[in-house]
């Protein structure tokens, strides 16, 4: 019995040794590659200056009349939207992310931001919670300083206002401006909070908000039910909130309130945990804080206020229970998926076709049971519907809004292609193979997989927008052309299911 229970001590130790080297390894390639992709601009930059001196003092001379083409204004690259008639799109990174302004010039979408001349890519907290990340998202494309709510925030122990933005990036956002909306895993569920709280009117001085100020929401490998990893990172699955003594998420807690604490300015600037609002620096809590929030007696850890445990089986059937899924809004999801069936059992589909950062994770996940003392998350909880994932994620938990009560959802199949037959209020769902990171930070991963995927997202968008926002049919309207293209729907529901 000792025996075992050392082999099994040993076993874990190596485990989490192996996880966390694979991490920090990843970790300190995309900064260092982040600092290079700096370094290179820096000096392109110097060197194209030089050039521009020159070419301004020979049209001085030559063409004094022409007015230098780079004055005028670039909408891409511009701080914020105004005055056009087509809906931006907003792309919403998910945990460990960040947005157009951190890591250098590095991109979170691997430049699919590029593809679309009015895009727009914020930073949210990478670690903060999904309600966080919500606020903290209108603010930054309304204006304003963000404001967390005073119930919110004296509940979880933090400021009840956060980061000022004196300019919204598209101030006119409304029921008559609407924004389409892609979130990557964590991303999307920010998205639908979001769209719950403009129906519930939850923004001070913004009672006028309404869920149709989102005109679609794209999932992309989102964590629309949760994910098993969690567990295997060391959240208890007993409550799915609180963390393991000796598991990844410890050592995640011990860097993040050292990296908080320290409050380095430029290294902030550079990668943000999100955290400011719980005031964790060393100016403000002293020694005698930081060891407080090492113990886990007080910070986000101690109270759950972030993203992890909103990724926990059990805390996203809970939060499902609240979000809605609008009749006047389009809904599509892009789940991934990198195992397969070998004699019966999953398996990560081949060594070399996922990331080395999710391959042993992926391998659990495919094997990974729930307690058999712990109560089930949902009612009909099944362990093989949860084994087929990409790494990060259980494909289950990125078709649709599943648990506890599925919403309306319909496979999107070649005759949805055209974007002409599809109705809101609809979950339209596919799935891709490919690992939770193939079409983020690498474009050259997912080769020309990278372009046919945001192509077709970003041209769907553009193709339902002039139709939606002429013609936005009642929530009456809604529900009927949701029965009727789920009635219609019913076929490829059925062949997919008996494919599960």
């Amino acid at each position: 019995m000792r025996l075992w229970v050392v082999a099994s001590l040993g076993l874990c130790l190596a485990e989490l040794l192996i996880s966390t080297v694979t991490h920090l390894v990843y970790g300190l390639y995309i900064f260092s590659s982040a600092v290079a992709f700096d370094i290179v601009e820096i000096l392109n930059n110097h060197h194209l200056r030089k050039l521009r001196i020159w070419e301004t003092v020979a049209d001085i001379y030559s063409k004094p009349n022409i007015v230098d083409a780079d004055r005028s204004r670039d909408i891409g690259n511009g701080p914020y939207f105004e005055g056009y008639e087509v809906a931006p799109i907003v792309l919403v990174h998910g945990i460990f992310g960040f947005g157009k302004g951190k890591l250098g010039g590095m991109s979170y979408w691997a430049g699919a931001e590029k593809k679309d001349d009015r895009v727009l890519v914020p930073d949210l907290g990478s670690l903060t919670s999904v309600y966080d990340r919500a606020r903290d998202l209108f603010y930054y494309l309304k204006g304003g300083t963000v404001d967390y709510g005073e119930e919110h925030s004296a509940q979880y122990g933090h400021a009840r206002f956060g980061k000022t933005y004196d300019q919204g990036h598209y101030p006119e956002w409304d029921e008559n401006h609407p924004l389409h909306f892609v979130g990557h895993s964590a991303g999307v569920q920010v998205v639908r909070v979001l769209q719950q709280m403009l129906a519930e009117k939850k923004f001070q001085g913004h009672e006028n908000s309404s869920e149709s100020w989102v005109l679609s929401v794209t999932s992309l490998s989102g964590a629309l039910n949760g994910t098993t990893r969690v567990y295997l990172d060391g959240m208890q699955p007993e409550d799915g909130k609180t963390i393991k003594p000796i598991f990844l998420l410890q050592l995640c807690h011990v860097g993040v309130i050292i990296y908080d604490w320290l409050d380095i300015a430029w290294l902030k600037n550079y990668y943000n945990f999100g955290f400011d609002h719980f005031n964790m620096t060393w100016q403000k809590v002293g020694v005698s804080g930081l060891i407080e929030s090492l113990l886990g007696n007080v910070g986000p850890f101690a109270s759950e206020d972030w993203i992890l445990p909103d990724l926990s089986l059990q805390v996203s059937v809970e939060l499902n229970t609240k979000l809605q899924t609008f009749p006047n809004t389009y809904y599509f999801s892009y789940a991934t998926r990198k195992t397969r069936k070998l004699f019966g059992v999953t398996i990560p589909s081949g060594l070399f076709g996922i990331h080395p950062l999710l391959f042993i994770r992926a391998l659990q996940m495919s094997q990974w049971c729930y307690p058999n003392n712990v109560p089930l998350p949902y009612k009909g909880y099944n362990d093989e519907d949860w084994q087929d994932n990409d790494g990060a994620l259980n494909t289950i938990s990125m078709l649709y809004p599943r648990y506890p009560v599925p919403h309306p959802h319909c496979w999107l199949s070649p005759e949805f292609k055209d974007g002409h037959t599809l109705q809101p209020g609809v979950w339209y769902y596919t799935i891709v193979e490919a690992d939770h990171i193939l079409f983020i930070i690498n474009r050259e991963r997912a080769g020309v997989q990278f372009d046919i995927l945001y192509d077709s997202i970003f041209q769907r968008c553009r193709k339902q927008m002039s139709r939606a926002i002429s013609a936005v049919p009642s929530v009456n309207q809604g529900l009927d052309s949701i029965c009727s293209n789920v009635e219609n729907c019913m076929c490829h529901l059925s062949r997919f299911d008996q494919r599960q």
